[in-house]
């Protein structure tokens, strides 16, 4: 099973290239629901997204409905300043689950009507009262790394593999002379 990644209708190129990135070092699976601000070619999400865009797993749906209705029976959180709970509340740590984070759209959110239903699994991240939200690449990553960390990080390196000519250094890199 895994954690997934959801934006609805995002607007911001760069956003979305950044949870890309994200989405690329982790194995975790990207969906987008249209209509999206930005053309997913790969001239504009290259840019965005860097030289890791070959790397993202990512699908595309038409809406929120035809998402819901491909990934039946998946548990789904929801981010929003809305959210009663803290995103540290919630026990993500079954494997066994399909765990589904939903990300708004940077300018408007995620319609009230489509959290209404899920009330229970609408999550916030704790700040002061100076800002509405944070962005929503940071937000995907802080949900994303919490819920991994509580699966004990599956599949990714927890040291810096051996030097090679792709830039790796090695896990001794900082002792060495």
């Amino acid at each position: 099973m895994a954690i997934h990644i959801v934006m609805y209708q995002p607007e911001i190129p760069p956003n979305t290239g950044n949870v890309m990135r994200t989405c690329a070092a982790t194995g975790t699976k990207l969906h987008l629901i249209h209509p999206l601000g930005f053309s997913l070619d790969e001239k504009h999400m290259r840019r965005a997204a860097m030289d890791y865009y070959e790397h993202v797993d990512y699908q595309e749906y038409p809406s929120i409905e035809a998402f819901f209705e491909a990934n039946a029976g998946g548990k789904f959180y929801f981010l929003t300043r809305y959210g009663q709970k803290p995103y540290s509340s919630f026990d993500y740590s079954n494997v066994d689950e399909e765990i589904y984070f939903v990300f708004g759209s940077e300018s408007k959110g995620i319609p009230k009507e489509v959290l209404q239903p899920y009330f229970e699994t609408c999550l916030r991240i704790p700040m002061n009262g100076k800002v509405r939200s944070l962005n929503v690449a940071n937000c995907a990553t802080v949900l994303l790394y919490e819920a991994l960390r509580q699966q004990n990080f599956p599949g990714l390196l927890l040291e810096e593999p051996q030097a090679d000519d792709q830039g790796f250094k090695g896990k001794d890199w900082i002792l060495s002379e």
